[in-house]
């Protein structure tokens, strides 16, 4: 199971962290966790994937350089961290998980969602 926290209303240039709390199993066991997002009236988009094995990272090209994900294998728990937000960042961002997110497979689990909105 994968729940997300943190999500709030925001202006723009501000920050905030999601975080996604693992239970059921670790964190480590899906070699790959990230975050998607969903716009009203937009297609769900991926935002940043990262192996739990060697933490490498992968941005989508519209956050590089203003959100950073990461994870604590030891608290079971993702995190993104999202700076100097704009409007276009509105969206519900889920967590998400599975063995070949990091190479082009598609997420096997999906948390809930959090609601972002930044004005």
């Amino acid at each position: 199971q994968l729940v997300e926290s943190g999500g709030d209303s925001v202006q723009a240039g501000g920050s905030l962290r999601l975080s996604c709390k693992v239970s059921g199993y670790t964190l480590s066991s899906s070699r790959c966790v990230g975050w998607f997002r969903q716009a009203p009236g937009k297609e769900r988009e991926g935002v940043a994937r990262i192996a739990t094995g060697s933490g490498n990272t992968y941005y989508a090209d519209s956050v590089k350089g203003r959100f950073t994900i990461s994870r604590d294998n030891a608290r079971n728990t993702l995190y993104l961290q999202m700076n100097s937000l704009k409007p276009e960042d509105t969206a519900m961002y889920y967590c998400a998980a599975g063995i070949n997110l990091c190479t082009g497979g598609d997420p096997e689990t999906w948390g809930r969602g959090t609601q972002v909105t930044v004005s």
